[in-house]
Parts: C-alpha cells; structure tokens; sequence
C-alpha cells in the first residue's frame, strides 16, 4: 500500500505533548510505523565522549507513531486527511482531502 505520510512532508500532531505542533518528517520508520519529526518529541540524550564530540547530554527528536500525525494542507496548513488519484498523465499523485490540493510536485 502507499504511504499516506513520507519524509520531507510537513506534518502536525494529532495528540500527546506536542499536539498542534507542527514539523517536517526527517525519516520514515516504516517497520514500526513510526516517523521522526524536526523539533517535535524532544528527549535527552546522554551520549559517551568520543574522539570527534564531547559528549555529555544532547536534545534529540524520538520516533513518534504514525497515526498521531496528519500532514498539513498545502493551502490552508490544516491538518487533512490523504487520498489518492491518477492524474490525465497516468501518474499517481497524493491529494489533500480537505481543499483537493495536490500533495505531489
């Protein structure tokens, strides 16, 4: 099946700390349905001083699940639900359910 979401989507969180915030998707989980958000689902880090870093405690975004996240209207910036549809060229293009924007460029 298709993905509805993917990476370089700009995203915003349906619930839990950081509801109503939005961002864009760095990375795909896909074995766990999860997704890895730019400055959302902040944690702390304690990392081991290597050769090249110092170490010491780091803030890091953590994987946040799928179905938490709906991808923000390319019109409006609300979230929306995502369908899909050929276009007259034959190619098969995600659409924003809400205003009928195209998703796909």
């Amino acid at each position: 099946m298709a993905a509805k979401i993917k990476k370089g989507d700009k995203v915003i969180v349906l619930t839990g700390k950081d509801k109503g915030r939005s961002g864009e998707v760095m990375k795909m989980i896909t074995e766990k349905n999860r997704a890895i958000v730019s400055g959302i689902n902040m944690v702390k880090r304690h990392t081991r001083p290597t050769q090249y870093d110092p170490g010491g405690i780091k803030d890091q975004e953590a994987a946040i699940q799928v179905s938490n996240l709906a991808v923000a209207d390319p019109k409006t910036g609300e979230a929306t639900r995502v369908g899909f549809k050929t276009l007259k060229d034959g190619k098969k293009v995600r659409f924003a359910k809400k205003s009928g924007e195209v998703i796909d460029v």
